[in-house]
């Protein structure tokens, strides 16, 4: 199926301002699906929606909106109202505290639950059952390394990620048979604005062997098809970040869903 049957006519991508959010967007403009592009800056969105029109001739909807806020699901879908979601890029999330558990307040901790787990999942929800009684359309969720394990001072962080890559494998096994795509995008280090900024603050410079948002979007769109997971730089049969590869992952899946299949009858 046409990228544009299979994921149109419109996406919603969840961190879109910058980095790979905006590549994300521009590279599914180009296949003429039109994007509808969330973060909290006004401004940056609407510059990258101009672009957008100017450039691929599409139609975008921006719409500026804190994804820590607990009303941001209801703000996303007024906004939305009656469009045809075909694609969703959960790429928003990140720490944004940068501290030990017991030293931030609990209120910075609920609010990143908001962005990397409570909205994305409440949004995967609302657009993957209209994908699913339509039977096409596709998930993206972003992931790092730290979704298959914990480390310090990102308890928080790694939690929520975890919480993302089963739920990911999960939703792709559900929705495999409606034809219906789902891809966990797991990122190493990637050249954004974002990145760089948090260096700049620490005084460290640019690493070398920084992956291009531009190839991060490229790679996330031309994998989406075969999910769940991609590990970033790594063959399927290559374990990656984690332990287990792409492919014993996904072959996981299918014993776990045989063994359910024996269980019911």
């Amino acid at each position: 199926m046409a990228f544009l049957d299979q994921y149109g006519p419109w996406a919603v991508i969840a961190g879109a301002s910058e980095g790979t959010g905006a590549a994300f967007a521009r590279q599914i403009a180009a296949q003429g699906v039109q994007p509808i592009l969330i973060g909290r800056r006004q401004d940056a969105l609407r510059e990258l929606a101009d672009a957008i029109q100017h450039e691929f001739g599409v139609e975008s909807l921006p719409i500026a909106v804190d994804l820590t806020a607990s009303d941001a699901f209801e703000t996303i879908v007024a906004a939305i109202g009656a469009r045809e979601i075909g694609l969703f890029v959960a790429n928003a999330g990140a720490d944004l505290n940068g501290s030990e558990f017991l030293d931030a307040p609990l209120d910075a901790w609920m609010g990143l639950a908001e962005l990397n787990v409570l909205t994305p999942l409440k949004l995967c929800h609302q657009f993957g059952r209209s994908m699913r009684t339509r039977g096409r359309g596709g998930i993206i969720l972003l992931g790092t390394g730290v979704s298959y394990g914990g480390m310090k001072s990102l308890a928080v962080y790694s939690g929520a990620k975890s919480f993302l890559l089963g739920f990911g494998e999960s939703l792709w096994s559900e929705l495999r048979p409606h034809g219906v795509h789902v891809l966990n995008l797991m990122l190493g280090r990637t050249d954004t604005p974002a990145f760089r900024r948090a260096l700049a603050a620490k005084g460290l410079p640019l690493p070398a062997g920084l992956a291009e948002a531009s190839e991060v979007a490229r790679v996330g769109l031309e994998r989406l098809p075969l999910g769940p997971v991609y590990n970033w730089g790594a063959a399927d049969d290559q374990p990656g970040f984690a332990p287990t590869s792409a492919d014993e992952r996904r072959a996981r899946i299918a014993r776990l869903e045989e063994a359910g299949k024996a269980v019911m009858a």
